[in-house]
Formats: structure tokens, C-alpha cells, sequence
């Protein structure tokens, strides 16, 4: 496989991984009933959503075909979480799990950065990676 096909591989996966928080947001902040942390995690799902257009239009630049769902992964995700959180809109709770979800995905983004990368590539996804890192900071001032 070529050093190019590598790297949309692994920028496709770090685009599913931020499709999965855009949804994991989407379900927190319809749980939240605090405006006030509504608005941070408002903020955090914006974030995400501009690290997608990002992330794809890089991916069509490289020739490739950005992979625009959240796939099986995404989905068994999705469905644990309102497993955890059942019919939860306890406040702390819910900051605690967007943590932990924003947590995986920096784990997951530092795990494809450490993979076949061109220079390029490695610089968004680092990007990327920088503002996840201060995401979880902000949410962990709302603890």
C-alpha cells in the first residue's frame, strides 16, 4: 500500500472518531439541563464538527474518499453510552462521560499519529489531537 493510501486510512479513522463524539455531544447536551454547561458542550461539538470538515476535505485533497458514518464501531458505542447512562440527567455524570469518551479518542488519535504518516497528515491529525487535549481541560472545569 502506498505512504498515501496509509494516511487516509488513518485520517478515515480519526474522521470516525470525531463522528462518534459529534454523536456522543448530540446525546449529552439532550440530557443536560444546565445552560451553562449546555453551552461548553455546545462549544466541544462545534469543535468536532469543524476537526470533520477539516479532516475531509484533506482526505478528497489527498484523492481520497472521506468515510462520512459512524460504522459498526460507532454505533456499539453509541449504544453503550445509553446503556451507562440510561435515563441519567445528573449533570456530573455526564461531564464525567464526555471526559472518558474524549479521553479514548485522544488515545486513539495519538495511537494514529504514531502510525505511517506523512508529514502533512501528521500535522492535522496533531492539530486535531491539541484541541481534543484542551476539550477535556474544559470540561474538567466543570467538575
Amino acid at each position: 500500500m502506498s505512504n498515501n493510501s496509509e494516511s487516509i486510512k488513518a485520517l478515515n479513522e480519526l474522521l470516525q472518531g470525531e463522528y462518534m463524539a459529534v454523536e456522543s455531544f448530540n446525546n449529552f447536551i439532550s440530557r443536560l439541563e444546565d445552560e451553562r454547561i449546555k453551552k461548553v458542550f455546545q462549544e466541544i461539538q462545534e469543535q468536532h464538527r469543524e476537526n470533520i470538515e477539516r479532516l475531509a476535505s484533506y482526505i478528497q485533497d489527498m484523492g481520497g474518499q472521506p468515510e462520512e458514518n459512524l460504522g459498526m464501531k460507532g454505533k456499539m458505542g453509541e449504544m453503550k453510552l445509553n446503556m451507562q447512562l440510561g435515563s441519567s440527567s445528573d449533570a456530573n455524570e455526564i461531564v464525567k462521560k464526555a471526559i472518558e469518551g474524549e479521553t479514548k479518542g485522544i488515545n486513539m488519535a495519538e495511537k494514529i499519529l504514531r502510525g505511517d504518516l506523512d508529514d502533512r497528515s501528521r500535522g492535522i491529525a496533531g492539530e486535531i489531537l491539541d484541541k481534543d487535549r484542551a476539550s477535556v481541560e474544559k470540561l474538567k472545569s466543570l467538575l
